[in-house]
């Protein structure tokens, strides 16, 4: 394990495995690094691979407050620098858009693949008020449980029958260690809406997209490349939010497909 110290005082670690090119792995909410354990080994044989907790959980639980999601870009800054330069970044979901913070404040950055970084489009909200006043309820109420069956549910539209599969797994409880991250979460990618400043971030980046993920992420998906001026849009096809988990073959195909391009 390896630990640097961000901007803010916050204590950020990380583990490294593999060999070759360096590439840092930014987790979505609810998780922590163990969530790339399905496609790690598999990068490992190309890169070597830095899987960073995320600020308040794991590894990286001695965090200074307030939150912020810019934080969050300095701690992502933080361990890029750290690893090296020309750092291939790829983050999940909430990851992602911490990770399109980073690149404003450090030119360590070589290229990131993206996979569906959520922010609210016109119309379409990634928590809308009710839902964010769910989780808020539930949380107050210290109900772990009710927060990820919310968030399973109502922010990335899982079928009922689906999320009572993932509940009798043993990520379950993993998603129930990191559930009050989410409100918090919830609530800053409501607050800062699209960034006017995604025009300014030049790094090649690739947003990935699953064909079948529900609509708020695609078109914010849609969104992000289209700001971004060195940016494109790739679909994984038969795939929603989770293909990391659910197709790691096709997600790892991605990424090395992205690091070997011009």
């Amino acid at each position: 394990m390896t630990e640097v110290v961000s901007r803010d005082g916050s204590v950020i670690g990380f583990r490294t495995v593999g060999e070759g090119p360096p590439l840092l792995l930014v987790h979505g909410g609810i998780v922590d690094r163990r969530s790339w354990g399905g496609v790690r080994g598999r990068l490992a044989e190309h890169f070597t691979v830095h899987a960073m907790d995320r600020r308040g959980r794991g590894l990286s639980a001695a965090e200074h407050e307030p939150y912020d999601i810019a934080r969050e870009g300095e701690d992502v800054a933080a361990v890029v620098e750290a690893i090296g330069s020309d750092v291939y970044v790829v983050a999940h979901s909430y990851g992602a858009r911490c990770a399109l913070e980073a690149a404003r404040v450090t030119g360590a950055i070589g290229r990131m693949v993206l996979y569906e970084p959520p922010m609210s489009t016109p119309g379409h909200p990634v928590a809308p008020p009710p839902v964010l006043a769910e989780l808020r309820a539930a949380d107050r109420a210290g109900d772990h449980d009710r927060i990820v069956e919310t968030f399973f549910r109502d922010v990335i539209d899982l079928p009922p029958v689906d999320v009572e599969a993932m509940r009798g797994g043993r990520a379950w409880a993993v998603f129930c260690e990191n559930a009050r991250a989410l409100v918090r979460e919830g609530e800053a990618i409501e607050r800062t809406g699209v960034p006017g400043w995604l025009p300014k971030i030049t790094v090649p980046t690739r947003v990935l997209v699953g064909t079948e993920s529900v609509e708020h992420l695609r078109l914010a998906a849609a969104l992000v490349a289209a700001h971004l001026p060195n940016a494109d849009v790739v679909e994984l096809p038969g795939q929603g939010h989770l293909a990391v988990e659910t197709a790691p073959a096709l997600f790892v195909e991605a990424v090395r497909a992205f690091a070997s391009s011009r």
